[in-house]
């Protein structure tokens, strides 16, 4: 099936294509890596969209120390956020995690803006910004925004991202002395969807768990955080079991998704206990 679009307009700069987008009456859809996009368009899951292609805008590229921080262009692939030494060294969850994404043609195209934005609540890169902590950076014609991941993912598929803004970076904490970070999923086969991911920060102030493909947006267990902080990992586990209400679909019922979450926390908290972050 073809896709059925509106128009097509490449943006020449940011600024360029926040007009672009005011010029399409609502009907403006942002093209980065286009792996979710284009294919939601040639399934006719959606019609008629002007879009607006921002892939060539350098501004929003690359990773960048900014001190106690790293500052990541919403265009940076994929497979750049696997090899690239700044996230290797002070954020290496975003690292591991482009392992588990889908194969080599999506990595090599896909954007960790466009994932975020996105927000497909079975996607790593929501659920790892929880975990560290991010922030998003959005800009429109009206200025810039800064949203904490906490306050982004609003439920399936939605954002706090307003009509015209563009999510143009997120940063992350740097990892401190000490931390670490890992990240734990089960699928049918590599690459699949998962049908139940984790991801664990251990900090000096305490633990953070998110998770994802078990609710309708990516989560914080705060309670099993909690339990955790207080060195009860059963409790942690039991914790964590009570606060999701992950679906039941063709892959897996509820039931099978709420045990594998519990498993993917034990396996996680065994690989800090040993070391590997």
């Amino acid at each position: 099936m073809k896709a059925a679009v509106g128009g097509y307009a490449r943006a020449r700069d940011l600024r360029h294509a926040l007009e672009l987008l005011a010029q399409t009456d609502g009907a403006g859809r942002v093209l980065a890596g286009g792996q979710s996009l284009v294919a939601a368009l040639n399934m006719r899951l959606t019609t008629g969209d002007v879009l607006v292609d921002i892939s060539a805008l350098p501004e929003c590229r690359g990773v960048a120390d900014e001190g106690g921080t790293l500052r990541i262009g919403a265009l940076t692939r994929h497979a750049e956020i696997g090899r690239d030494p700044l996230i290797a060294a002070h954020a290496p969850l975003l690292a591991e995690a482009t392992t588990h994404i889908a194969h080599a043609a999506i990595r090599n195209r896909g954007t960790i803006g466009g994932a975020i934005a996105h927000a497909d609540p079975a996607a790593e890169f929501p659920a790892c910004a929880l975990a560290l902590d991010a922030v998003i950076h959005v800009e429109g014609l009206d200025g810039a925004r800064e949203i904490a991941a906490a306050d982004f993912f609003r439920d399936t598929f939605e954002t706090a991202l307003a009509e015209g803004e563009i999510l143009t970076a997120i940063t992350v904490p740097k990892a401190e002395a000490g931390e670490a970070q890992v990240i734990e999923e089960v699928a049918r086969r590599s690459g699949d969807y998962a049908l139940a991911g984790l991801c664990l920060v251990r900090r000096a102030a305490g633990h953070r768990i998110a998770l994802f493909s078990t609710g309708p947006k990516p989560m914080l267990a705060t309670r099993a955080m909690a339990a955790l902080d207080a060195g009860d990992v059963e409790g942690a586990v039991a914790a964590l079991k009570g606060e999701i209400d992950p679906p039941s679909d063709t892959q897996a019922s509820a039931a099978y998704r709420r045990h594998l979450a519990g498993v993917l926390l034990r396996r996680a908290i065994a690989r800090l206990e040993g070391g590997t972050r």
